[in-house]
């Protein structure tokens, strides 16, 4: 039997989004982060569908109407309607991968990491697109604990994880690491797993997700946050992911490639000045482009310049995520890819 976990660079069907509601966490921001969303939209659909889980048919109606005005092709964009909490499709959304040449769907368990928030509906939701038959692939249920934003990979079989995530005792607490280990190998075709040990972002609800630190850029490179600030409360902890990165090796027992991205200012919630999440690790692989969460910081250019080197068949496009970073995540965390082959085709005709 062959089982592989696609890596995000994999081609892809389409990119899953679930648009935020009127009475969700985002009602005081929510203008800022429908044009967030809106400009990814149409950045996303120059190379690719989308599909997006929308709150009921007036929302339907009017998303399809914006869309159509912003120029965004028919053929390109697929809304259906489905209960959601959040917008978190990163964490949500289905984990692709391949078993014996043919696409399978899983469908982790999602409690809000680790029971922070409401998230029954987040959790029916890949159950709910199924039943509409909007996928052309098999949903498999799983009764681990595990969200998209916690694992990535290389496609050959290694996974890039944290400790702080997977073994946090709010997720799995029966499990072991021998144990979660296990269940990569059998459910997703991992054979090696790095952990890091060190590494967090403050303001992050995820317990120290892969997707905001440290991420496969092909399957030798590594991107990764890097504070140059010894005066920031991160330096220490960041320094000592740096320093497990520069010992993990390939299968082959060469060093990756690591590509360190820029530390931008600290960026802080304007009502209680509380600390929020800035990345750049947090961009999002398409086809034929790599969408890049900006900050309006200095460092943003030299973030593009980092990843444009890491991805030199690939436009680089910038995405200002200043409003996502107010619900701490940030572009990555709003997406999740559906590989070539997922979807079943017939709903693309919105």
């Amino acid at each position: 039997m062959t089982l592989r976990l696609f890596p995000e660079w994999h081609p892809q069907d389409a990119i899953q989004l679930t648009w935020p509601t009127p009475t969700s966490d985002w009602a005081p921001l929510l203008e800022h982060i429908e044009a967030t969303l809106e400009a990814m939209v149409v950045a996303i659909t120059r190379y690719q569908p989308v599909l997006i889980g929308v709150h009921d048919e007036a929302q339907h109606e009017r998303l399809s109407a914006r869309f159509q005005a912003l120029g965004v092709e028919a053929e390109r964009r697929h809304l259906v309607v489905v209960a959601s909490d959040d917008t978190w499709a990163r964490d949500h959304g289905p984990i692709a991968i391949e078993r014996n040449g043919s696409i399978e769907l899983l469908d982790y368990v999602f409690t809000g990491w680790g029971g922070k928030f409401a998230a029954a509906r987040d959790d029916a939701l890949t159950r709910a697109l199924a039943a509409q038959q909007v996928f052309a692939a098999p949903v498999v249920s799983q009764d681990l604990i595990l969200e998209g934003g916690a694992i990535d990979t290389d496609g050959e079989g290694t996974l890039l994880t944290t400790s702080a995530c997977l073994l946090n005792p709010n997720r799995n607490p029966s499990l072991d690491r021998e144990a979660i280990e296990d269940h990569l190998a059998q459910r997703l075709g991992i054979s090696r797993v790095l952990w890091l040990e060190h590494g967090h972002l403050e303001g992050d609800d995820t317990d120290s997700h892969i997707d905001t630190l440290a991420r496969f850029c092909d399957p030798a490179t590594i991107a990764y946050v890097r504070c140059d600030d010894p005066r920031d409360p991160h330096y220490e902890a960041l320094c000592a992911m740096e320093a497990e990165l520069k010992a993990f090796r390939r299968e082959d027992g060469s060093p990756y490639r690591l590509l360190p991205l820029p530390w931008p200012r600290a960026c802080f919630d304007p009502d209680d000045g509380h600390r929020l999440p800035a990345t750049y690790a947090n961009f999002l692989i398409i086809n034929g482009a790599v969408l890049v969460p900006t900050y309006a910081d200095a460092a943003d250019f030299r973030a593009l310049q980092v990843l444009a080197s890491a991805f030199p068949d690939r436009e680089v496009i910038p995405i200002d995520c200043r409003a996502v970073i107010r619900q701490h995540g940030s572009l990555h965390c709003l997406t999740m890819q559906l590989p070539r082959g997922a979807l079943n085709p017939a709903p693309f005709q919105d």
